[in-house]
């Protein structure tokens, strides 16, 4: 049994709330829920939140949100991974309701990533209402998933796939010595995908999330393409997951993913591959960027 059952959620450290509300809501369909001067609570489903968007100085995903079925597989993992040299510190009640969970630890990955393992994430009593009619592909697949640059591979293999549980779905080769990772942990093609490469600074490269339908994907494209955010990868078609998708830079300057059709996994029948290139076709980087980063947003 996986002992991770998927992205439960994302917090985001931004500097314009009114920008990120636009971006969010108009663009890619997600429904605001809670809006404050200092907050920006984010749906997409029928859980009370995904992404939750606080005021900063500064830009970037402050927590990653893993999900476990519940509070006696929270305790285990917790303890497998004290054992294994991570200081996991427990969430007090307050903490744990503002997260609108019933039972939350953290620790701090390798590279100072914050990560979060939950269970019991609250349900709205409404129902999701999109602004764009988006109707976005979670529930057993989790939110979407999180592509990592990191410092020491190895470390990270080790952390999400013997500790945390993942499952290899692939890797995709970018030169020698150069690949990057892709894990699964539900039938979703890769929860996490994570790279360590030379010049790539480390951090939350993209998140992605994905969409029931290819027009809603077209008519966000169409507005990118007018101007509604900096397009960062044109439309195209990946290998492993065979998403269609394209980029945009968010408004905290980390890119995310928008796509439409990615492949499942059966376990029982799955079996990993190597890939020596990210996409079949498009994706083409359409702004300026480090060479080594050029084929990443995967």
């Amino acid at each position: 049994m996986n002992r991770v059952v998927g992205l439960g959620y994302l917090i985001i450290e931004a500097t314009d709330l009114e920008e990120w509300q636009t971006f969010a809501c108009d663009l890619l369909g997600l429904q605001a829920v809670v809006r404050t001067p200092d907050r920006l609570s984010l749906r997409v489903d029928e859980k009370a939140y995904r992404i939750d968007v606080r005021q900063a100085e500064s830009d970037a995903v402050a927590v990653i949100g893993w999900e476990v079925r519940g509070p006696r597989e929270l305790g285990q993992l917790a303890n497998l991974l004290q054992a294994n040299g991570y200081d996991v510190k427990w969430a007090g009640a307050e903490v744990a309701r503002e997260r609108r969970v019933s039972g939350l630890a953290g620790f701090t990955d390798p590279d100072g990533q914050a990560v979060e393992l939950f269970w019991g994430l609250q349900e709205h009593r409404d129902r999701f209402v999109s602004p764009t009619g988006a109707r976005f592909v979670t529930g057993a697949a989790g939110l979407g998933h999180v592509f990592q640059a990191v410092d020491d591979a190895d470390v990270y293999s080790e952390l999400y796939q013997n500790l945390l549980g993942f499952k290899l779905s692939d890797i995709i080769d970018f030169g020698p010595g150069a690949s990057a990772t892709f894990l699964h942990t539900t039938e979703r093609h890769h929860s996490y995908a994570f790279a360590a490469l030379p010049g790539l600074p480390n951090g939350v490269g993209h998140v992605m999330l994905e969409v029931d339908d290819l027009d809603i994907v077209g008519r966000a494209w169409e507005k990118v393409r007018d101007g509604a955010a900096p397009m960062v990868l044109d439309f195209g078609k990946h290998t492993n997951d065979e998403m269609l998708s394209f980029y945009v830079k968010t408004p905290s300057g980390f890119e995310l993913e928008y796509g439409y059709g990615g492949k499942t996994i059966d376990d029982a029948t799955w079996t990993p591959s190597r890939y020596d290139a990210a996409s079949y076709w498009g994706h083409r980087r359409t702004r300026p960027t480090d060479p080594d980063s050029a084929e990443l947003s995967v």
